[in-house]
This record gives structure tokens, C-alpha cells and sequence, in this order.
């Protein structure tokens, strides 16, 4: 579980959260969703343990974040954090690198190996496995930081935008399928912000709609479309968030020359 209590951050004088409240039970997949600049990787980069708060606390699975050394070190021992823009050890090869994390986070040797091998095939790193990361493409790169964050078997998943850099369309159908087969285990809770409502609308248990640093509205993407009296998850979201952007279309479609 993951309870994020009264959290507030901001970079200069104006916050970039201001008083965020929200429990994600063992077993959700929870996305965060919104406009730029409005906190969504500020949230994950606080709850990933990379920023510290300014005010309020993240709990995982009872432990405190940044309370102790040791409740610090049990809850990095449960929680793995892919970046939108993963850094990556250019001078290793994507194998090198996969295992590397996968010995990090303690997994057996027999399960390292054969589970390092099937991530490379599925995103089609097989052949390019043993070439510095350096030779990669952007694609490919990203498809190397989540295999290895694949690769650790953590329970907890922080996940900042997977289906964005340069992924092709190969890969996120097998993200996809992977992160929902990760969804269906009832020990694995997963927090992520995702850009595109259609990527996430058959994933997601609940949507959390962030804007201008507070989350306004929370809840399952059904239920977040019948509210809104929407056919889809994005026109639910544009009113939700953009109310007014319906009649600036309006306006800027019927005055266009032509």
C-alpha cells in the first residue's frame, strides 16, 4: 500500500503540490493524470523517494519514507522508480545492465538469468543485448530501463510516463499486456503517470486527476466517464480539466480561413 498524506512541494514560491492525499491499496494500479506542469512526476519522484517533501509523509506498506536508515533501506528494497528518461550506464550493454539491477534488488540467480533473457526478447533487445547502450537508438534505450525495472520483481512499481520515448508500436503492446498480467497479482501495487487516456483506460483501477498541484478528482475510469456523461476516458478527462476548451475549438474552427 501506498498512502501519501497531506504532501506538499513546490521548486520556488508557488506550490507544486499543495495538500495531496491518496491511498493506493496493495493489489491497485493507480494513474496520474493531467496537464504539464502540474506534479505529476514531482508525486512520483517524492513517493520514488527522490525529492523530499516539504510537508506531509509517504508510507509504504506501513514504513515511513525518510523516517529512518533502516525503514529507508526496507522500503528500497520493495520499490523500483523508472524515470520518463531512465539514466543508463552508456558504457555497459543492455544485458549487463538488466542483471546488474536484477542482483540489486536480490533475485536468485536461476530466475535472474532466464527472466533477464525473456524481457530482452519481448522488447526486441535480444539481438542488440550485448552492445554498449551507448549504440542504441532513444527507443531502444527506454525498452533497456524497463526491463530492468521488470527484471526486479519489486511488489511496488513507480512508473513515470513507461509508454513514452520513442517506444514503437511492438512495445507498447507488450508493456501493456505485461503491466496488466502485473495488475491481475493482488501483491503488486502500481503507481504511474501516463500522458494518453487510451493507453491506461483498460489498465487503470482508478484514475487520479491532478491540476494546478491538487488532485481533484480520483476514481475508476467507468465511473469517471459516466460522471462526465462521456463515450471516452479523454473527452471525460478534457472536461474535467478543460471545461472551456470545447468552445475555444468551437471558436478557433469557425473562424479559420478558407
Amino acid at each position: 500500500m501506498i498512502d501519501i498524506v497531506n504532501l506538499w512541494h513546490h521548486y520556488g514560491v508557488r506550490p507544486t503540490l499543495s495538500d495531496v492525499n491518496l491511498r493506493i491499496e496493495t493489489g491497485e494500479l493507480v494513474v496520474v493524470m493531467g496537464p504539464n506542469g502540474m506534479g505529476k512526476s514531482t508525486l512520483l519522484s517524492l513517493v520514488a523517494g527522490i525529492l523530499p517533501p516539504f510537508k506531509g509523509h509517504i508510507e509504504i506498506d506501513g514504513k515511513r519514507r525518510r523516517r529512518s536508515i533502516e525503514e529507508e533501506k526496507e522500503i528500497r528494497r520493495r520499490v523500483v522508480y523508472l524515470p520518463d528518461t531512465p539514466w543508463l550506464p552508456v558504457q555497459a550493454t543492455a544485458r549487463e545492465f538488466v542483471l546488474a539491477v536484477g542482483r540489486l534488488y536480490g533475485v536468485e540467480e536461476d530466475r535472474l538469468f532466464d527472466h533477464a533473457e525473456r524481457l530482452l526478447k519481448l522488447f526486441d533487445l535480444h539481438a542488440v543485448g550485448d552492445a554498449p547502450i551507448a549504440s542504441l537508438s532513444t527507443g531502444q534505450r527506454k525498452k533497456v530501463g524497463i526491463c530492468a525495472a521488470l527484471i526486479t520483481d519489486a511488489p511496488v512499481f513507480v512508473l513515470d510516463e513507461p509508454f513514452s520515448g520513442g517506444l514503437d508500436s511492438s512495445a507498447l503492446l507488450a508493456l501493456q499486456h505485461v503491466l496488466k498480467a502485473l495488475a491481475a497479482r493482488d501483491e503488486v501495487t502500481i503507481l504511474m503517470a501516463v500522458p494518453v487516456p487510451e493507453l491506461v483506460d483498460a489498465l487503470a483501477d482508478r484514475v487520479a486527476i491532478i491540476k494546478e498541484g491538487r488532485i481533484i478528482a480520483c476514481d475508476s475510469p467507468a465511473k469517471i466517464r459516466e460522471s462526465m456523461q462521456m463515450a471516452t476516458l479523454g473527452e471525460a478527462l478534457e472536461k474535467i480539466i478543460h471545461p472551456e476548451r470545447v468552445a475555444q475549438l468551437d471558436e478557433y474552427l469557425g473562424e479559420r480561413p478558407r
